[in-house]
């Protein structure tokens, strides 16, 4: 098995690759610069690079054989507000989930372990978009991935530093812009039309009233509204709005997406106006792979204690890394929840971490990898 010492001769060369990431991010679907990077560092490993010509992402393989296991990482920055200015920026944590598996390809390499089969590493764009995994199931990446690890860094508050869950039990999330379709009218003659602002409104209110199996956690709440202009004397007909759903599996988001279209109709037949929507993501909730995570809870054992080894992550947030175990169930999956003293939270323009969870978090993946082909060859 591996010894640290191994991991710590990388340590220097981990944060460079974290410093160049963190300092160059981009957007989902635009990751061109951070795609050529990570094939450049594939190729000077000399892992067997796979590029797309159609959008980004890289592959890369080491070793043969039937049997493989996959490392997935996701690539894309956030778009928001830094200091007053809208810029990209990875307060998500990706720039360090791909130097965890780049660090990992290097680990690899300096151990000169003979494979006995495949290791597979996915650099996976748009995971904020929710749509980058299905794009890589659709170029065929995992058809031939027997076992498919993740990792996450994890909030403070939910996996303390130099902690790690196994898994990330991520919820169902499913979003929806839409559009209250109708025409202004004169403030003086509320009786020529629908307002737009108290079709949204009755929306809201119906939204509350949706229940389904409590032992289950759920929600549902507008999180858009735009309506009318610059003058107050005219009743706006038409407003754009955002629904967010949210659901811990993906039955009760299925039940949830009935009531909410049902509700949305109702309202559209109450008011006599046309309501149009669309789902903008639909991100399916975890299933996690029983072997795939006893697997992962040896290896964070081994590498930081048996008392560091926390038990599943609960998340209401989502991650479309779960696509690939729901569209193919044959695939063993789990994610690692690296503890990393993260703070204030994901998504905050501010976040920072513990970088030294780099060093662990690269140890624990290589020796799951190692230990599964142990397991299973």
């Amino acid at each position: 098995m591996i010894e640290t010492l191994v991991v710590n001769d990388i340590r220097e060369k981990v944060f460079e690759i974290f410093d160049h990431l963190h300092q160059y991010p981009e957007v989902s679907w635009k990751e061109y610069q951070t795609t050529e990077y990570i094939a450049n560092r594939l190729k000077e490993l000399g892992i067997n690079v796979t590029t797309f010509d159609d959008c980004t992402g890289v592959i890369g393989e080491m070793g043969e054989g039937p049997f493989t296991v996959g490392l997935r990482s996701d690539m894309d920055a956030l778009w928001q507000e830094v200091n007053g200015t809208f810029q990209a920026n990875h307060s998500c944590g990706h720039d360090a989930h791909m130097t965890l598996v780049l660090g990992v390809a290097m680990t690899l390499k300096k151990l000169k372990v003979d494979l006995p089969g495949k290791v597979k590493f996915i650099f996976q764009p748009a995971e904020e978009k929710g749509d980058g995994a299905l794009k890589m199931i659709e170029k065929k990446v995992i058809d031939d991935v027997d076992y498919l690890y993740g990792v996450h860094l994890r909030p403070d508050v939910e996996v303390p530093n130099r902690k790690a869950a196994p898994a990330i039990v991520h919820g169902a999330g499913r979003f929806i812009t839409g559009r209250i379709i109708g025409h202004d009218h004169h403030g003086g003659r509320p009786h020529m039309g629908t307002n737009a602002i108290e079709v949204g409104a009755s929306i809201v209110e119906h939204l509350k009233g949706i229940y389904l199996d409590p032992m289950t956690p759920y929600s549902v709440k507008m999180t858009k509204f735009i309506a009318g202009g610059d003058n107050g004397n005219i009743i706006p007909g038409s407003a754009d709005f955002g629904l967010d759903l949210r659901a811990q599996s993906n039955e009760v988001m299925g039940g949830l997406t009935e009531k909410v279209k049902g509700i949305i109709q109702n309202i559209s037949d109450l008011y006599q106006v046309k309501i149009d929507y669309q789902y903008d993501a639909n991100l399916v909730a975890a299933e996690v792979n029983d072997e795939a995570q006893s697997i992962m809870a040896d290896s964070i054992e081994t590498v930081l204690g048996k008392e560091n080894l926390l038990p599943p992550s609960i998340s209401s947030g989502c991650e479309d890394f779960h696509f690939y175990s729901v569209d193919r169930p044959e695939v063993k999956t789990t994610m690692l929840g690296l503890g990393c003293g993260l703070t204030p939270g994901l998504h905050h323009p501010y976040m920072t971490f513990n970088r030294e969870a780099l060093i662990d978090g690269i140890e624990i993946l290589t020796r799951t990898i190692l230990a599964t082909f142990e397991k299973n060859t």
